[in-house]
């Protein structure tokens, strides 16, 4: 399976740049990444608080079919400027990693397509390679296509 969401991470660096076009217009990409109803469908998480606004922040979290938390993340949004950009932190909880700091971009292409761009800057190259370790590219891509199938049939 041809992953579109692509991961680019430049050995030695502390950054990942993650890219991914759609067959959307910008203004549903950005819904997707700011209300939390979209959010959860295609993410497969539940959001417990969803603050989009500058010095606003956001918890989710995933839980198993038995109703227990299997993984939480949160963080705080510097920056919103809509249908163009967030800027966010991003803390994975009860993990051993450290808070990350993402800039997300979203860009029009044409009326009907557009592209995102995420750069995650991690605290140190060792996490950012022990992150990328992890089953990450196949998980947002799977996320990404489920989005473009829910928000592709509006």
């Amino acid at each position: 399976m041809e992953l579109k969401t692509k991961i680019h991470a430049e050995d030695g660096k502390q950054e990942i740049f993650i890219t991914r076009e759609f067959d959307l217009p910008v203004e549903l990409l950005f819904k997707a990444y700011t209300e939390a109803e979209l959010f959860e469908q295609w993410m497969g998480t539940k959001v417990t608080k969803f603050e989009n606004k500058p010095h606003g922040s956001y918890r989710f979290e995933t839980l198993n079919p038995h109703g227990d938390v299997v993984f939480s993340a949160n963080g705080t949004i510097h920056d919103i400027i809509p249908e163009q950009k967030i800027t966010r932190t991003f803390q994975m909880e009860n993990t051993p990693f450290p808070v990350q700091f993402e800039f997300l971009e979203f860009e029009k292409l044409t009326d009907t397509t557009s592209k995102i761009t995420i750069q995650t800057i991690y605290k140190s190259v060792d996490f950012r390679d022990q992150h990328l370790k992890m089953p990450f590219a196949q998980g947002i891509n799977m996320a990404h296509n489920r989005l473009q199938e829910l928000l592709g049939s509006r």
